[in-house]
């Protein structure tokens, strides 16, 4: 491995939801990175499955289900799996479109046809490229119960669409700081801290001043900061400070990069 293109002796937090650390700390452990795992989202079901289940009960009236996290194919996949339906058998003649390479991965895993991927992983691109007219379509669109932006729905309903937006799953900040992390932020042994989305910004924000008090961020000040993508780097801006770095493509490779890439 060339030094030049690793993270050889880098020492770097992963902020992610519990159930996605394993492939970020498989990939950031293979450029050489000593990884610290901060578990900063716990992803679970919505308040109230009848919003999800009524859009189910009708999906036939749309003409797309847009989905902006894998998240979101989980459950969706998991309450049609209910009604003796798939995300395979609908995206034959519902058309589907996925924010985000891992979205895309795992409807292609579950044999689900995917119409259209934006140019960049974020909702933003997918509004600026997507295809045909939206007036008169009637969209589907899964989502994170709170935290979330409603910029598609919005933009869909601007352009003469109807949609139907609906709480899929909602996220949670979890209660504790892994043991090796915290030892390593104690001893101000970190050299990147990376952040996956706006939540991770906060929840991670919420643990360290739950642990470190009022002066948390002093803790934190030489240590670089990358973030995954725009929304994500405004969430650093407003409640730590502006990136050191930002990843382009929003994915974890460009995130890998990135870390590779900083001073």
């Amino acid at each position: 491995m060339s030094k030049e293109f690793s993270l050889s002796g880098k020492k770097i937090i992963l902020t992610r939801s519990q159930d996605q650390l394993s492939e970020s700390h498989i990939l950031f452990e293979n450029k050489g990175a000593d990884v610290y795992d901060l578990p900063s989202l716990i992803i679970g079901p919505p308040d109230d499955w009848g919003p999800v289940d009524d859009a189910l009960g009708k999906i036939d009236i749309f003409d797309w289900i847009i989905f902006s996290s894998a998240n979101g194919v989980v459950n969706i996949e998991d309450r049609l799996n209910q009604l003796d339906l798939s995300l395979s058998e609908v995206s034959k003649r519902i058309k589907i479109s996925a924010v985000g390479r891992k979205t895309a991965n795992l409807l292609n895993l579950i044999g689900a046809k995917i119409s259209f991927v934006p140019p960049q992983f974020v909702a933003d691109s997918l509004i600026q490229h997507f295809p045909g007219i939206t007036q008169g379509l009637k969209f589907f669109i899964p989502r994170v119960q709170s935290g979330g932006r409603s910029l598609l729905a919005e933009s869909f309903r601007s352009n003469g669409a109807e949609v139907v937006e609906v709480a899929a799953y909602e996220s949670f900040c979890p209660d504790q700081i892994p043991e090796k992390t915290l030892d390593a932020l104690k001893k101000k042994n970190i050299d990147i801290l990376t952040f996956t989305s706006g939540k991770t910004v906060i929840n991670t924000s919420t643990l360290l001043k739950k642990y470190f008090g009022e002066h948390w961020l002093d803790l934190i000040k030489d240590i670089k900061i990358v973030s995954i993508g725009p929304q994500t780097s405004l969430s650093c801006l407003k409640n730590i400070r502006k990136p050191d770095k930002e990843a382009k493509p929003y994915d974890l490779d460009g995130l890998v990069n990135a870390c590779i890439e900083i001073d």
